[in-house]
């Protein structure tokens, strides 16, 4: 099936995608949550459509430049929440034009960035809705306190050309307790000051299958969930059997008989471990490890004998998903009774 297929090749099984997607929409409506997922992972508006038609209400994405190519690539992207600050003349221009296109929401977690906003969009005619990031323990950006979050909440209220939209966080995966905690703070201190909250966003997808246990929350974004891989087989949230997306490689070299290389390196299975040894996992061989990678090679080992033949095609779940799609131009669609298809990633490399 993938023998015209060059390799390194980043495969995508759609019908794995599809049924990825379908289960954490079960899950968050039997919840009465909503789900905004984030396009990072996979950066193509086609599936970004298949989130929808399942009841996504909307996107999220990181960057100015990858929402834009989201909203390009499908007329039907028209709601969308970017989870980053957002500092500079240009980048401020950007959003403002990206604004007047569809429904856009942005975050802040400091003084600085919401003056930012307020200025460039004082005289824009429609307010701009900026949430509050909270830090609840994953110590990337937020701010640190619940007082803290009703503060910000409170200047970006009374600030011209902006509208306070709510709460939003990137968990730490085990902390619902935490989590909880300090977003209903949050709320509740927001409230008593006579400013509501309509969105309170929380994500990851760890986790998500437990999200029910931050009841604060209003909706989930979801990235990694549409594609899984090694990283979250390893945390127990999927089996090898829900990763929807594989690279696809060949062996290019046996020099020993417990020793081969594949065409695969770190420009396609990427360098990151997310605290696992190995840069992913051999469907089929469990008993192969991926020790080493450069550039453009990976080096594959065995205890026994490998039993591998220069030529051969191997299929590799990566360690993370989200940066292999980073990293082609395209991936080929597979699935049940479907020939292949390659479809251009539009969001690639779109990071400012």
């Amino acid at each position: 099936m993938f023998d015209e297929i060059q390799t390194p090749a980043v495969l995508v099984d759609i019908d794995v995608a599809r049924r990825n997607i379908e289960r954490f929409q079960a899950y968050a409506g039997s919840h009465g949550l909503k789900v905004r997922p984030h396009i990072k992972t996979h950066k193509l508006p086609a599936i970004a459509e298949m989130q929808l038609d399942a009841g996504a209400i909307g996107i999220t994405c990181q960057k100015i430049s990858e929402a834009e190519a989201m909203v390009a690539g499908s007329d039907r992207l028209t709601d969308v929440l970017i989870t980053y600050n957002i500092l500079g003349n240009d980048k401020l221009a950007a959003l403002l034009a990206l604004a007047r296109r569809v429904r856009l929401s942005v975050v802040a977690d400091n003084a600085a960035v919401v003056d930012g906003l307020s200025a460039a969009f004082a005289a824009a005619g429609a307010p701009l809705t900026v949430l509050v990031e909270c830090n609840t323990g994953a110590d990337r950006c937020g701010v640190e306190t619940p007082q803290e979050a009703a503060d910000l909440a409170a200047r970006i209220a009374a600030a011209p050309g902006l509208a306070f939209g709510g709460l939003m966080t990137y968990p730490p995966a085990g902390g619902a307790a935490r989590v909880q905690a300090f977003l209903a703070e949050a709320r509740a201190l927001i409230e008593a000051r006579g400013i509501a909250v309509p969105v309170v966003s929380s994500g990851g997808s760890p986790d998500m299958m437990s999200a029910h246990l931050v009841p604060a929350a209003t909706e989930h974004r979801p990235g990694t969930y549409v594609y899984n891989d090694r990283s979250l087989v390893a945390r127990g949230a999927c089996g090898w059997e829900d990763c929807a997306l594989t690279v696809l490689a060949t062996v290019v070299s046996v020099p020993t008989a417990n020793r081969a290389i594949i065409d695969a390196g770190s420009k396609t299975l990427t360098s990151d471990l997310l605290g696992l040894t190995g840069h992913g996992h051999v469907l089929g061989r469990p008993d192969i490890s991926i020790d080493q990678l450069s550039e453009e090679h990976g080096r594959l080992r065995s205890e026994g004998d490998i039993a591998l033949k220069v030529g051969q095609r191997l299929r590799i779940v990566p360690n993370h998903a989200c940066v292999v799609t980073n990293m082609v131009d395209a991936v080929h669609i597979v699935g049940t009774g479907r020939q292949p298809e390659m479809w251009p990633v539009p969001a690639r490399g779109k990071i400012i």
